[in-house]
């Protein structure tokens, strides 16, 4: 008997939930095309069920917005924006993404909003590129007398990217928890510019505005990029846009990791970058609970720039995917969401309130967003050792550089931890107490393996007290026990 058929031969129609009958139905006929993946997907949701997500970039959407991937809109190419496609037949696509823009610039009280981009990198590509485009390319044009970039010779065309690729960028640096797309030396956004990268105090490990302002003299960037993907403090953008201004820098924020949390209103006045930025970039996951996708917001100036992602770095938008993040935003407009991010924050404050009664060091002393770094060093352990023992005991996390960390960015001496997934279960003040304790035992009872070669400490392998793992494991269960994740569908 089919999944769907063992449902609603155990429900009345009143228990009946219209969100599960269509995802059991669409997992049943994945299965008679594909048994391979329609297993993957069940253990996927087992295992989601089974284990605690506190990865910070991760979160659970509705199923609504799931089911919004999944239909026939997958199926047409729509390279342009609203309006103003290269293929026939793009008038509902329109409708959604008009949509799902409309959605965002009410939810964030923006001049202009682009929904296109596939991913935060994406987005962070598609903004730098119309920064370059208005700022550089444009005025460049001009000056040769003419009107398009297909007008220009050789000569004029190669003169213009010499320009183009010789701008600098500037960013927080990955050491200080800055993203890859921020000009670090191994991504395409140090590439295809002139990067320079800014950190936080040594000693704090914040931000401090007047050091960053010295240098953004010294540099004089075209872009100041302010954002983080691993920082648990709040940014003062009313200072970063008067850094900016003091060198005609065009100043870009990249709010992936806490969009949630300025929709729901709980990062409000300098804390806010949508008054102060030229350009905001986001992914439309994480804190604002929707599916993997981005987008940019911007003002007006910008937005035949960025309106032209295509061509400039993307191809054809996803329109199953825009239609995903409508749902998305939408649900984000709404009282429950305010309450519902506040909530996270409280809970990440909760959480490590915890760590710090336990002596466990936190990068910057604590947190005021939804993340906290968490500092190893009392427990002997790389992060890639504590994220493995973490596993094993059904808690995932990822492991996550400090400032200025001995140990890289591949084994790193930390783990970041985040609670908007968590927050998304329900969980609250006393969860997170339970929860901090089981890290604790965990941790405190794992130590580094052996190199059997040459007999010294391993900074991958691990070894965890097989009693405290199997504590730890019905911890865990006893917790997502009251906290199930998608009650509805029962597989």
């Amino acid at each position: 008997m089919s999944r769907l058929k063992k449902y609603l031969s155990s429900k009345t129609s009143n228990q009946q939930n219209s969100a599960a009958i269509a995802y059991l139905a669409a997992l049943d006929h994945i299965e008679t095309v594909s048994p391979t993946i329609s297993s993957s997907i069940i253990q996927e949701l087992q295992d989601e069920r089974s284990h605690l997500k506190l990865i910070a970039s991760e979160n659970f959407s509705s199923l609504a917005v799931q089911l919004a991937m999944g239909n026939l809109l997958t199926d047409k190419y729509a390279e342009g924006y609203a309006h103003h496609r290269f293929y026939a037949g793009c008038d509902n696509i329109d409708s959604i993404e008009e949509t799902a823009s409309q959605e965002l610039i009410q939810l964030f009280g923006c001049e202009h909003a682009y929904v296109q981009p596939h991913s935060g990198a994406d987005a962070n590509l598609v903004a730098l590129w119309a920064i370059l485009i208005h700022k550089i390319q444009n005025p460049e044009i001009e000056k040769f007398g003419k009107k398009t970039l297909d007008e220009l010779t050789p000569e004029e065309y190669e003169k213009i990217r010499q320009l183009l690729v010789n701008q600098k960028l500037m960013g927080m640096s990955l050491n200080s928890g800055g993203h890859l797309t921020h000009g670090y030396r191994h991504n395409i956004s140090s590439k295809m510019m002139r990067s320079v990268l800014y950190d936080v105090d040594p000693k704090t490990e914040i931000l401090d505005y007047s050091v960053l302002a010295k240098q953004v003299q010294q540099e004089r960037p075209t872009i100041l990029i302010a954002g983080y993907s691993a920082h648990p403090r709040r940014l003062n953008f009313a200072k970063m846009r008067e850094i900016a201004d003091s060198v005609g820098a065009t100043l870009m924020v990249d709010m992936a990791h806490f969009a949630g949390l300025v929709a729901g209103k709980v990062f409000q006045g300098e804390f806010d970058p949508i008054p102060y930025a030229d350009i905001v970039t986001s992914t439309t996951h994480k804190t604002l609970r929707g599916p993997r996708g981005g987008f940019v917001l911007c003002k007006q100036s910008f937005s035949e720039a960025i309106n032209k992602g295509c061509p400039s770095v993307l191809g054809g938008p996803l329109p199953n995917v825009m239609a995903a993040k409508a749902v998305a935003f939408k649900e984000a407009n709404s009282l429950n969401f305010k309450q519902y991010s506040q909530k996270i924050v409280d809970n990440a404050q909760s959480l490590a309130n915890c760590f710090l009664q336990n002596d466990i060091r936190l990068v910057t002393g604590g947190t005021e967003n939804h993340l906290m770094i968490l500092d190893l060093s009392k427990f002997g352990l790389t992060g890639r050792q504590a994220e493995t023992a973490l596993r094993e005991a059904h808690i995932t996390v990822n492991r996550n550089a400090i400032p200025n960390d001995l140990q890289g960015p591949w084994y790193t001496s930390g783990i970041r931890l985040g609670t908007a997934a968590l927050t998304t279960l329900g969980m609250g003040k006393d969860e997170m107490n339970e929860i901090a304790s089981v890290i604790f035992s965990v941790l405190s009872n794992s130590k580094p393996g052996i190199v059997q070669k040459t007999g010294q400490p391993s900074k991958a392998s691990v070894i965890t007290d097989s009693t405290i793992i199997n504590e730890a494991k019905a911890r865990v269960k006893n917790l997502l026990i009251h906290f199930p994740l998608y009650p509805e569908i029962e597989i």
